[in-house]
């Protein structure tokens, strides 16, 4: 199973289940535990490979890596927690996760929270995805890391956040990190998929007013789907939740809290 860690406030509480993106792990979500657990029950999952889950690595390691696997095994958590609902927040790809356990099992969502969601890759975006699958095999995937991260994240005040990442990531394996990037084969077509087909749960979309890869598509899919709403926050990134943890938070539980029952 994979690895978690929990804050359980009681019994009558809704629980929040965090998920990281790739390369990254549980700990990105640091300034968010503190005001979350003094609301809800917390959940934060390290995805297969990644953080405290790479002692887990071997069961993984000759299995077929798709946004389906990754979505059942934190559902696997979940059910040996006895969780039968919660709140989904999720930056980066993580959010494509959290969509797909949107597809598999949409009972179990209450509301999903997509932060920096990629919701559809532009050029620039593709042409890094296919720098990345021609030199994989030759180049330490740590310095396509941190081209990624630079690209994503240019500015001066999204340094934490890049630093953040590639230090999270120089915790993967090479070979990890290969089959973490042969999923990107998969997300085009997930993405058009979803994008074309909305699931009955509210949304919330975070995104950095300074995100310009991810945003403009997120403000088209917002224009098409009924659930869904977007926050736009200024000063930030496409990691909202590092950049501007204060009004990340505020915006993320009060959506939270419009939609307990």
């Amino acid at each position: 199973m994979l690895h978690y860690k929990t804050y359980f406030l009681g019994e009558d509480k809704a629980w929040v289940v965090f998920v990281h993106g790739a390369g990254g792990s549980s700990s990105i979500w640091f300034k968010q535990v503190r005001d979350f657990k003094a609301h809800f029950n917390v959940l934060l999952i390290d995805l297969r490979g990644h953080g405290k889950s790479q002692t887990f690595l071997q069961r993984y390691r000759d299995e077929d890596y798709t946004f389906r696997k990754v979505s059942e095994e934190i559902l696997e958590v979940l059910d040996h927690l006895h969780i039968q609902k919660a709140h989904f927040i999720g930056i980066s790809l993580g959010t494509l996760i959290i969509r797909t356990i949107g597809e598999i099992a949409p009972e179990r969502i209450s509301t999903m929270v997509m932060a920096g969601a990629i919701t559809r890759f532009n050029i620039r975006s593709k042409i890094l995805i296919w720098l990345g699958h021609l030199t994989k095999r030759f180049i330490p995937y740590l310095w396509l890391y941190k081209l990624f991260a630079w690209v994503i994240m240019p500015r001066k005040r999204h340094e934490e956040s890049r630093n953040l990442f590639v230090r999270e990531a120089r915790k993967l394996y090479q070979g990890e990190f290969i089959r973490w990037f042969r999923m990107t084969y998969e997300a085009n077509p997930l993405m058009r998929y979803f994008n074309e087909k909305e699931i009955p749960v509210p949304t919330l979309y975070l995104m950095g007013d300074e995100d310009y890869m991810f945003l403009p598509p997120v403000k088209m899919l917002v224009q098409k789907h009924k659930s869904a709403i977007l926050k736009i926050i200024v000063n930030s990134g496409h990691v909202c939740n590092v950049d501007q943890p204060d009004e990340f938070n505020r915006l993320s539980i009060a959506f939270i809290s419009e939609h307990l029952t």
